[in-house]
């Protein structure tokens, strides 16, 4: 979950290392730290608890000269965010320095075994074992630097995306992959080095994904190199992305998170464009459509996934067994991995994740794809190890998200899936012409819904001071809105530390209601026309013990607005798109509630916006 960048030209490294990781702070921020070795080939390390900001101070008046280093921003694992733990890391003769995310399982084996052959140690960290291990096997076999990496990857068990670099080097960086992500960017004589291509964008198009058991060698005056660790030579493929500048900045708002939430009638027409014809209101997914007898022949369908994706997974489940009568299961991927699941080769198996990059997820295409199943992605980024991995799948179009706590992608995901269900229906026979053509048309309209519930912001911005001291919230919502429910009081929880809890409302009863007091505000999903009179019975019972009500309602409906506190407004919509829509308003409650507590929204305290390890 950490950040890496590298950079190895003709231009001076630093600034351009240090634009980088501000780019891949959504990825970690406990510390920062940067590698240059200077035209006179010293090795120069600086690095400092904190955010990269605090780097560029610590930086002032020091040697930051060169045209080759490497940077990292942290996401603490193993060790104390501190200056000491920071990376880059050197080695104990201090002219090898590595950056590293990931996690090196057996590191603890590999220090004691250095101990002994008298290496001494600074950090905590398994990373500092990796950059020692490098070293050690170099100096007793004189081979080069590459080499020694190779050598002593073929040692590690675990996972990591790794830079290393060496004094009295000013042309070559190392690098190399397992179960984390990497991207070299291709120049004119100069290579860029990255986890995530949107920090190096503002420099190349055209990038390598490098593939789990690879390490490449990245020198300024020859073709970039990539050997497995084997040292057979793979094929590189060249990528060209498309990704505009803007979409990594702010644009004016005080947050991303904020722009994130006001772009979702943009980035919803994107995720939508091409796939609903707006005359005869007909879904093509092509990912569906080539491999149509795997989905119609399916048995089962698993969704796998993580946080906020696996929300949407929920949502996914009712969709396809309402509209498709496919059976679905929907599992946590962390869980996944670890019990022995039956998998059939009938079975298909949907990875969700937004970055592409989630271990757990990775781990459970992998489980999945072994035992025989077809496995279908739904991500974000173009080119990640989930959408190379996967037997086909479908993007969801919605742009770089930035902020930790994720809502466009939520939105993007769940408008693929409701896309998906449709495609399925039809096929199968499953759903009716009428319904499927209203259902598209609905989600045609998807985005001018969304501008109308943002109209609301002002409104919930001024709701949103009265519960910013609120210690517990509690979120409820029936039938395709419990999902929501879920994601409602996990956004809250992520941005503003405030604990909360979503559930099914006629669940509620069952224990929960204990909670209930006048100091417990209750959200509650109450647009469900079917359910509506069980809804206000729910409500009801609330009241009758003294909790406050915050309604999101569908316009028009007097009788729920009647019984609660403080209510939001969204146009109608079919029930099973309402969850995209009724998301928004929570998405601005947890945002304004975080806001007025004073917390850094976008970079919440103990998360990284992509989970690379476990």
């Amino acid at each position: 979950m950490c950040g890496i960048v590298g950079y190895v030209g003709d231009r001076q490294a630093c600034p351009i290392l240090l634009k980088g990781l501000h780019r891949l702070e959504y990825r970690g921020y406990d510390s920062a730290g940067v590698a240059m070795v200077n035209a006179g080939g010293q090795l120069n390390v600086y690095k400092c608890k904190g955010k990269v900001s605090a780097l560029e101070e610590y930086l002032d008046g020091k040697d930051a000269s060169g045209s080759i280093g490497i940077a990292h921003t942290r996401w603490a694992t193993h060790g104390i965010p501190d200056n000491v733990n920071a990376h880059p890391h050197y080695s104990q003769s201090g002219k090898i320095a590595l950056i590293h995310n990931g996690i090196i399982e057996n590191y603890r084996v590999l220090k004691d075994a250095l101990e002994m052959n008298g290496y001494k140690f600074r950090s905590e960290t398994d990373s500092e074992v990796l950059v020692n291990l490098i070293e050690c096997i170099r100096d007793n076999s004189g081979c080069s630097l590459a080499e020694a990496v190779r050598m002593a990857l073929g040692k590690v068990i675990g996972a990591y995306a790794i830079a290393v670099i060496e004094e009295g080097n000013t042309d070559e960086i190392i690098a190399a992959r397992q179960s984390s992500p990497m991207v070299i960017g291709l120049g004119k004589g100069e290579f860029f080095i990255s986890s995530d291509a949107a920090s190096i964008i503002d420099y190349t198009n055209d990038f390598v994904y490098v593939n789990d058991g690879e390490v490449a060698i990245v020198n300024r005056h020859e073709p970039l190199k990539i050997v497995n660790l084997e040292n057979k030579e793979t094929q590189i493929k060249v990528t060209k992305l498309d990704l505009s500048i803007s979409q990594l900045e702010k644009g004016g708002y005080p947050h991303f998170m904020l722009k994130e939430i006001f772009e979702q009638p943009e980035t919803l027409m994107d995720c939508i464009r091409g796939r609903i014809d707006p005359v005869s209101c007909d879904v093509t997914l092509s990912g569906v459509k080539l491999n149509r007898d795997r989905f119609l022949k399916a048995r089962r369908i698993i969704f796998v996934a993580c946080g906020t994706s696996w929300h949407a997974s929920l949502i996914g489940e009712h969709l396809i067994e309402d509209l498709c009568r496919i059976p679905c299961e929907v599992e946590y991927a962390s869980e996944f991995r670890y019990r022995n699941p039956v998998i059939n080769p009938d079975d298909v198996v949907i990875a969700v994740s937004q970055s592409g990059e989630t271990a757990d997820t990775l781990a459970a295409i992998r489980i999945a794809r072994k035992a025989g199943a077809f496995v279908y992605g739904i991500c974000n980024v173009v080119g990640s190890s989930i959408a190379r991995e996967t037997d086909s799948g479908s993007y969801i179009h919605v742009g770089p998200e930035i902020g930790v706590a994720s809502t466009k992608a939520f939105t993007g995901q769940v408008t693929v899936m409701a896309m998906l269900a449709l495609v399925l229906g039809k096929e199968k026979g499953t759903l009716d012409e009428g319904r499927y053509h209203e259902l598209a048309k609905g989600i045609l309209e998807l985005p001018e819904r969304i501008r109308d519930v943002l109209s609301n912001n002002s409104l919930i911005e001024n709701l949103a001071r009265t519960f910013t001291y609120a210690h517990n919230f509690m979120y409820l919502g029936r039938g395709y809105n419990y999902p929501v429910a879920l994601e409602g009081a996990l956004k809250l929880k992520e941005i503003s530390y405030i604990h909360a809890e979503g559930l099914p409302a006629a669940e509620m009863k069952h224990g929960p209601i204990a909670l209930i007091d006048i100091e417990l505000p209750i959200v509650v999903l109450a647009t469900s026309e079917h359910i509506h009179e069980k809804i206000i019975t729910n409500i009801e019972e609330i009241k009758a013990r003294g909790g406050r009500i915050i309604s999101v309602i569908t316009r028009g409906d007097s009788q729920i607005k009647a019984l609660s506190d403080w209510s939001i407004e969204v146009p109608p919509m079919a029930a099973e798109l309402m969850p995209v829509v009724a998301s928004i308003p929570l998405q601005l409650l947890a945002y304004h509630v975080a806001v007025n507590k004073g917390r850094n929204v976008d970079q919440p305290r103990n998360l990284a916006k992509s989970v690379t390890v476990e």
